[in-house]
């Protein structure tokens, strides 16, 4: 029997595990603040601009968690009983406890990957949209992206194909909202920037508490009169903050890490290849998301787990999470806690 790892375990259960470093924590203690719902936070309003610079929009929201940037996005594009498009397994179908349907009144359709894993392609979106008929047909609103893509493993969709998918959906007179949890890490990935990735979106989502290392919170970006109404329906599910600037000062240094998550994305590889050298069948990561296949995911991560490495089970693989906080060290170490299959 292989013993527990020696030290402390290795966490790749997510990349939202990291904790913030003493710069972060320093930047947070010292933030100019103010009370963000009546006069505004200063802090947070510079990082909000920051971010709406960088993907060319026209302005920018602060919110504390993703899951919250796409349901406000949603409650604000859809009507009640509308339906809304997504790739199959996407977040804010599988994982954001259905309140998109719940609260945002939205009826989803999956779409298939029919370009690779993650992704669609133009025709589904074309196909998927109703052609008319009687007044109680679904009314087809919007199109939801997500880019890299959580369950597919972390996938990437390249400007091109982006683009062409947004010019499926606004010709089909569907608004397309991006769910870029993971969209820094998808421009890291291709070298390009993360406006690049963004471009056409009518909304666009960006997490600052994955990878780049934030304690809390996501930035919801779009046109000017989009982000009023989201700044309503933010206070609406309760998410009007007072000083917020605490919060934000983290989210300005994490911009400044952006590049660092190719460290991420190379430990992944690695670990990819040190599985593959203990004999287990791995995609090659895209980025910093590995999927091993197994057939009993819930025994494997116990099992895992006593020997001192964090992962979590999906459908029929074990998902790890390179992030900050996790070593190219740590990584080998982690390798050698893997038995081997069969």
């Amino acid at each position: 029997m292989t013993p527990p790892l020696a030290g402390p375990p290795v966490d790749l259960r997510s990349d939202t595990v990291t904790r913030p470093d003493a710069r972060m924590r320093r930047a947070m203690a010292d933030a100019e603040v103010g009370d963000d719902v009546l006069d505004g936070d200063p802090t947070l309003r510079a990082l909000e601009q920051e971010v709406a610079r960088l993907l060319s929009a026209e302005d920018a929201l602060w919110v504390p968690s993703g899951s919250m940037g796409n349901l406000i996005a949603l409650c604000v594009r859809l009507e009640r009983g509308d339906r809304f498009l997504a790739p199959d397994r996407a977040h804010v179908l599988d994982q954001e406890v259905g309140t998109a349907a719940w609260l945002a009144g939205g009826m989803p359709r999956a779409l298939p990957w029919s370009a690779g894993p993650g992704r669609p392609r133009p025709d589904d979106v074309t196909r998927a949209v109703g052609r008319g008929g009687p007044y109680f047909a679904l009314r087809d609103r919007l199109l939801c992206l997500e880019n890299t893509h959580n369950a597919a493993g972390g996938t990437v969709t390249p400007p091109a194909e982006h683009r062409r998918l947004v010019a499926a959906a606004h010709t089909a007179g569907l608004l397309v909202h991006l769910d870029g949890a993971r969209l820094w890490n998808a421009a890291v990935a291709l070298g390009v920037p993360v406006a690049e990735l963004a471009e056409g979106a009518d909304s666009v989502q960006v997490c600052l508490s994955k990878g780049l290392g934030a304690p809390v919170g996501s930035v919801l970006a779009g046109g000017a009169a989009f982000v009023r109404e989201a700044r309503r329906v933010r206070k609406m599910l309760g998410g009007g903050i007072r000083q917020g600037g605490v919060l934000g000062a983290a989210g300005l240094v994490a911009l400044g890490r952006v590049d660092r998550l190719a460290e991420d994305h190379e430990n992944a590889r690695l670990l990819a290849a040190g599985l593959a050298e203990r004999g287990w069948k791995t995609d090659v990561p895209q980025t910093n998301i590995v999927l091993l296949p197994v057939d009993d995911p819930a025994g494997t991560v116990a099992l895992l787990a006593g020997r001192g490495v964090r992962t979590v089970p999906t459908d029929d693989a074990v998902r790890m999470i390179t992030h900050h906080d996790v070593t190219r060290r740590d990584i080998l170490r982690a390798v050698d806690a893997f038995p081997t299959p069969g």
